[in-house]
């Protein structure tokens, strides 16, 4: 209590100082002004005691009856030696804050220092609090669309946090943490969020990047704090997205992300799984994690997230669907199949482009041009049409039809569903865009026919132009094959010498041979491909399928 009065008392000391210094500035701000004529005037007929001089826009005064006054500062170089050969008390003075500006700089460090006692050597402690959203969802299961393993998994969960002593009474222990892991954009926080609201429970959400500060010591604190908080609500649902900021694989330093980690590690040790909090994690990088962290008793329940089969693309278009106004022709089986590879944020973003262009037109439903657009804008960007010379459509319509043509004939499972020649905003000349089943694992033949797919612009511009004049059109496509390439020969071993750099250029000639023929024997089935581009620039799957197999 003492030492809380003598702050106390030490703090309104310092107010009183202000108070006094603002009076003095103001007091000096009532000199009286007189001009720069008038004031040598003065000065000659001795009505002037003594003179401030300074670099700032007015010299102060003091009159030989005590009044202050101001005038213009001249800036000259002789003004000192001509006061003080008038005999006047010349002072000078460097530009300096005035009283209420150091007044206020002097509060402002006491109120710092007694906020710093009880808190720290430097008061770190007022940077700690977090605000983590405590509210209960208000969405549940029934608003996302996982794989049926990951919803067993989460319901699982559910269970846990509503009665835990079902689990008790088999002697099972509660999962403490739980680590969701898979590409970006699948549906993380999204799911951690239904977690809570399925099961009535407060959630407590925030970013790994919120625990990082460049004070040392903050992160830990809150930590600590937004276990208290979950305390106090009587459990939830503790959600850290991006644990990878906080948790990556440590390195023996010192530092505050470790700390931080060190923190996480000790609160996760000490609550039980009865006391109705579970810790969830999402992150793109599970090998990056620290090992402690996904030792029992901490993150030891992992559940992966992976891109959406066909299946469950279907439920994300249905959920996104609800709220929009369908056309009765849009067809989401037919969009689920087409949007292979698509995370769940994708969908949403596809159909949230198709209202914006149905909105636009004021058309009053979604279309299934609107779908068609949208699908075109999220995959390749927006159409930026009349931005080729004629010979370039050319060369890009040969280009196109090469990788359908392809495709046609390495990939027969494959849909190609679209063939454009017009440029879009992520810099395409053109495109093809086919649409491959779902597929768990490839066979060496299905690989090396991916590489005859990316190959096919390549080698239709050399049947058309010669080895000396192809252009860099085909810069992605080489990329793509090459790494297809690399793959198979360092990473699945398909190689016949076993020397990865020997086998990546075998695998690659030897699909570039099988290209090259391949376009040769199907020639006029490319001329045509490639004139029917010209003339509509834009092809979709019926028109496509009918020049293929004609």
């Amino acid at each position: 209590m003492q030492g809380k009065r003598g702050w106390g008392l030490m703090v309104f000391a310092m107010i009183g100082v202000v108070l006094i210094l603002c009076l003095m500035d103001g007091a000096g701000r009532q000199a009286v002004p007189i001009s720069y004529g008038d004031f040598w005037q003065m000065a000659e007929d001795g009505q002037i005691e003594s003179v401030i001089l300074g670099n700032g826009d007015t010299w102060q005064a003091v009159l030989q009856d005590g009044t202050q006054a101001v005038t213009p500062n001249p800036r000259s170089a002789d003004g000192k030696e001509r006061l003080l050969a008038l005999d006047i008390d010349v002072k000078e003075q460097e530009n300096a804050l005035p009283p209420l500006a150091l007044g206020l700089i002097a509060l402002g460090a006491v109120a710092l220092l007694s906020r710093s006692r009880g808190k720290g050597a430097l008061g770190l402690q007022a940077y700690a609090s977090i605000h983590a959203d405590e509210r209960i969802p208000d969405i549940g299961f029934d608003d996302v669309a996982v794989s049926d393993d990951t919803m067993r998994n989460m319901r699982d969960l559910v269970s846990f946090l509503q009665k835990p002593e079902t689990y008790k009474r088999y002697g099972a222990r509660c999962p403490k943490g739980v680590l969701l892991y898979g590409p970006p954009g699948t549906g993380k926080t999204l799911l951690a969020k239904a977690l809570a609201g399925e099961a009535k429970r407060a959630f407590f959400a925030m970013s790994g990047a919120d625990f990082v500060q460049v004070y040392v010591g903050v992160g830990a604190s809150r930590v600590r704090e937004v276990f208290k908080k979950a305390r106090a609500a009587g459990g939830g649902v503790i959600f850290i997205d991006e644990i990878d900021a906080i948790g990556k694989k440590r390195d023996n330093g010192n530092d505050e992300r470790e700390q931080t980690l060190n923190a996480l590690l000790t609160e996760m040790s000490g609550f039980s799984g009865g006391d109705g909090i579970i810790v969830l994690a999402a992150t793109n990088r599970l090998d990056t994690i620290d090992p402690a962290l996904l030792r029992e008793g901490r993150f030891d329940r992992r559940i992966e997230i992976g891109l959406p089969d066909y299946e469950e693309r279907l439920k994300i278009l249905r959920v996104h669907a609800r709220n929009k106004p369908m056309s009765e022709n849009v067809s989401l089986e037919n969009l689920a199949h087409q949007t292979a590879l698509f995370s769940g944020a994708q969908l949403e973003t596809l159909l949230n482009e198709a209202a914006i262009r149905a909105a636009r037109r004021e058309a009053g439903r979604i279309g299934p041009e609107d779908i068609d657009e949208a699908f075109c804008a999220v995959t390749v960007g927006e159409a930026r049409p009349g931005n080729m010379s004629e010979s370039e459509k050319h060369i890009t319509a040969y280009h196109e039809a090469g990788h359908a043509l392809m495709t046609h004939c390495m990939q027969p499972d494959a849909r190609i569903t679209r063939l454009t020649i017009i440029p879009s905003s992520r810099g395409a000349a053109g495109y093809a865009m086919s649409v491959q089943p779902d597929r768990l694992l490839h066979t060496k033949s299905q690989l090396t026919a991916m590489i005859c797919a990316a190959l096919g612009g390549r080698a239709a511009e050399e049947m058309l132009l010669g080895q000396e004049n192809v252009t860099t059109g085909a810069a992605s496509d080489l990329k793509k094959a090459r790494e297809i390439a690399a793959a198979m020969a360092s990473e699945f071993a398909m190689g016949e010498t076993g020397d990865a750099a020997k086998d990546q250029q075998q695998i690659f000639q030897s699909a570039f041979d099988c290209t090259r023929a391949c376009l040769r024997d199907n020639r006029e089935r490319l001329d045509r491909l490639a004139q029917a581009l010209m003339e509509k620039e834009t092809l979709l799957e019926q028109e496509i399928d009918q020049i293929l197999t004609s």
